[in-house]
């Protein structure tokens, strides 16, 4: 099985229990991280939402007015199904599609801006999504990415290692009673990069004006960057 199946069937097994997880075992952090990263987004017509999992970010977008449509990719058809859910709860109009975000199903220059909260780590390449990302934004466009970081400060770097590396993945084998999606979680984050690393795999990519920021003493960090009107 490839990496990218295994990664779309593993969050199938857990996405009954992900939302409850995510909010709990961050106390609700992860609400505040998205909130800021919706805020640091420009108001766009059509947002294309890669790994849109359980849709949290997309509804924040259109909750804020920061877009008129959404259309969210991900490899997990359960975290969809749960975001359809959501939003139509909501009266919300979401297209949702099953691909992959290093191969998308859509023409160049398609969406006016792509926002990706916490599924950039789970790319099998990670330049290929990237790339794909500024292929499918239209020129000037806007991306926005949040995503998990490592803490630079040591005493707060040593209470974060405690905690992923075994209070989280022995509460989610617990709570989803799966033995190894939240082991997973825990070592994808800690083995991707971020800061200045991460924003020059955008910088490769074609991006320019790359900012980042970080948030809760550097537990995540949200990554802005553009695509040129004219590529050089």
């Amino acid at each position: 099985m490839e990496q990218k199946e295994q990664i779309g069937h593993l969050f199938d097994r857990i996405a009954g229990t992900y939302d409850g997880l995510n909010h709990g075992l961050s106390m609700n952090i992860d609400r505040l991280w998205r909130g800021k990263t919706v805020r640091l987004m420009q108001p766009a017509r059509h947002v294309l939402d890669v790994a849109i999992g359980t849709a949290d970010l997309t509804i924040e977008i259109l909750r804020r007015g920061k877009a008129e449509r959404v259309t969210g990719i991900d490899l997990s058809d359960q975290m969809m199904q749960i975001g359809a859910a959501k939003c139509a709860k909501r009266g919300l109009q979401v297209e949702f599609i099953h691909a992959n975000a290093q191969s998308m199903p859509f023409e160049n220059d398609t969406f006016d801006a792509v926002t990706c909260a916490f599924g950039c780590r789970n790319f099998q390449n990670l330049d290929e999504g990237l790339r794909e990302m500024y292929r499918v934004l239209k020129p000037g466009g806007q991306i926005t990415i949040l995503e998990f970081s490592y803490p630079t400060n040591r005493l707060v770097r040593a209470l974060y290692d405690i905690y992923f590396t075994r209070v989280l993945p022995w509460i989610g084998r617990v709570v989803s009673r799966d033995k190894t999606a939240y082991t997973y979680l825990n070592q994808s984050v800690k083995s991707f990069c971020w800061g200045e690393t991460f924003a020059q795999h955008l910088i490769d990519a074609g991006f320019k004006e790359e900012e980042w920021e970080t948030l809760t003493f550097g537990i995540a960090t949200i990554y802005t960057a553009r695509k040129c009107i004219i590529d050089n």
